[in-house]
């Protein structure tokens, strides 16, 4: 089940779309969002609009910033882009070497693998249903997705080019050339790049999984095991004090001690960017959605698999000074264990990228 923006709705048919949407339980609507507009307005060129799909589950008001509106044009060209090597120092690698759509936009890896086999600190995170994103990065800085979408581009344990030289391979592409003047009535610029970027990757999204259907009135979508863990999960395992909402999660920063070893924080996590002392060791909360297909987990890949996650919180994460206080033993059995577990696999469900006839993956991960 899907429901559509119209990229050319008018404002009072997007606002009666969201009152039935509240009434049907789609998702919760946040007031001051930027509601999706038609064609490309300022330094856009007007392009035909398209139809973002809104799986069932999310939220179907997107927030789209004023200055880069979804265009059909514009998120081919950012398709595109995702998967340009030129876009690395040696030519090897793209953004789809990190962020593979077959691995729920992963890779698999305990850290990120850039250029010349350089390895990051951090895991990949995946990037489904970014669009609905308030910060970015496991230490949350970026505040906006065409923030985020350059910084991998610049760092040297990525893929270590400058947007400039960036900039100059794309121009020295003729069909780069075209493409970049057919959407932006320009030549290529670097802003551009970010703005095509960060309109693709707000298209890719997941849901319709066995949850939201059984949310959505389908009573036997979840099993009895999952059913049980969907109780864990709202009551004893605590874990909706974190994972809530269309997306499970928060998008806020938890200390949950993972970055604690050897009595010392081994990343300082959001306290990098804010100063905040009560940042220390604190990271990003990941959405839930695909996480059977995202492992291995936790900002710096150390736990491999689901049941390990559980085992974690289960006996209180890892004592530190600054650990949320929301973190602590729960005492599930072996039983409550294994629901939770079915109910989180229950988390699997369709993803799909890009605009009208791109390809969208299902639950296996394959291509439908």
């Amino acid at each position: 089940m899907y429901f559509q923006i119209d990229l050319d709705m008018d404002p009072i048919g997007v606002e009666s779309l969201l009152r039935c949407s509240a009434l049907w339980g789609v998702g919760l609507i946040v007031a001051g969002l930027i509601s999706v507009v038609p064609g490309d307005a300022g330094a856009n060129a007007s392009t035909p609009s398209a139809r973002l799909e809104i799986p069932l589950g999310l939220d179907i008001y997107m927030p789209i910033p004023e200055e880069n509106p979804l265009t059909r044009q514009k998120v081919a060209l950012g398709k595109r882009l995702f998967s340009e090597r030129l876009l690395s120092r040696d030519r090897s690698l793209s953004c789809t070497s990190c962020h593979d759509p077959r691995r729920a936009f992963t890779d698999g890896r305990q850290v990120s693998r850039g250029v010349v086999g350089r390895e990051g600190t951090r895991n990949a995170p995946t990037l489904i249903n970014r669009g609905y994103g308030a910060t970015f990065f496991w230490d949350g800085r970026a505040r906006s997705l065409e923030e985020q979408v350059v910084q991998p581009i610049q760092n040297s344990n990525e893929l270590d080019l400058t947007l400039a030289e960036a900039v100059s391979r794309l121009r020295d592409q003729r069909t780069y050339r075209r493409r970049f003047q057919a959407v932006f009535d320009r030549q290529v610029e670097a802003q551009d790049l970010a703005l095509a970027l960060a309109s693709y990757v707000r298209t890719i999204l997941s849901g319709n999984s066995l949850y939201d259907r059984y949310l959505s009135g389908e009573r036997d979508a979840l099993s009895v095991q999952a059913r049980k863990g969907l109780q864990i999960f709202r009551g004893k395992g605590n874990c909706t004090a974190c994972h809530l909402g269309p997306s499970l999660t928060d998008e806020r920063f938890h200390n949950t001690g993972v970055a604690w070893r050897n009595d010392r924080l081994l990343d300082e996590g959001r306290f990098e960017v804010t100063g905040n002392p009560e940042h220390r060791g604190a990271f990003k909360t990941p959405t839930l959605r695909e996480i059977d297909r995202t492992a291995p987990y936790m900002h710096d890949g150390s736990i491999r698999s689901l049941e390990e996650v559980i085992e974690f919180y289960n006996r209180g994460g890892n004592p530190n000074p600054t650990l949320d206080s929301e973190v602590r033993p729960l005492n599930l059995t072996k039983d409550e264990t294994a629901d939770l577990l079915a109910f989180l696999r229950a988390q699997r469900g369709i993803v799909q990228e890009g605009l009208g006839a791109s390809a969208k993956y299902n639950r296996q991960g394959g291509p439908e």
